[in-house]
């Protein structure tokens, strides 16, 4: 019996107690979420790239130029072609390169021949699921920066469609 009279004596924090521990919590999570929306806030947004008027010509590949980071962004044409394995499965794909500074839009042509290139020698199994896709966006960026000497900083995917 004693220790059943022991359990029934034992008390908890007082409901004030309790109180300032709810609103301690409350304001750390609101100080929290006010701190990580004024990060995220500053972060700039990105660059909106303007679209091709016609679809077919790949004359020009458009330019933006963002004046406060030096960087350069290009629009490549359209990718357009089967992979390796299986021969009947076709892709297309619409990429951007982001160069340190503005370039010749020869380089580009170069960069978009490359890459078409090895989008020609992709097989399924290397492309499948979320692992596939970093890997495939590594070694675009890495070919591009081969391509241009380093000034390439970055291949970004806008469309990637399989068929």
């Amino acid at each position: 019996m004693a220790n059943v009279e022991q359990l029934q004596h034992r008390k908890g924090p007082s409901l004030a107690v309790q109180g300032a521990m709810l609103l301690v919590v409350t304001a750390a999570a609101i100080g929290m979420g006010w701190m990580s929306g004024g990060y995220l806030k500053g972060v700039g947004a990105p660059s909106s790239v303007p679209a091709a008027e016609n679809e077919g010509k790949t004359a020009e590949p458009a330019a933006t130029h963002e004046p406060g980071t030096g960087s350069t962004l290009v629009a490549l044409a359209p990718i357009t072609t089967n992979i390796a394995s299986p021969a009947e499965t076709w892709l297309r794909m619409e990429v951007s390169v982001v160069y340190d500074a503005p370039q010749p839009p020869a380089m580009s042509e170069d960069i978009h021949q490359d890459l078409l290139a090895f989008v020609r020698t992709l097989k399924m199994h290397q492309i499948e699921g979320a692992s596939g896709y970093q890997h495939l966006k590594a070694d675009l960026d890495e070919r591009a920066s081969i391509r241009s000497q380093g000034h390439a900083k970055q291949v970004l995917i806008r469309t990637f469609l399989l068929e």
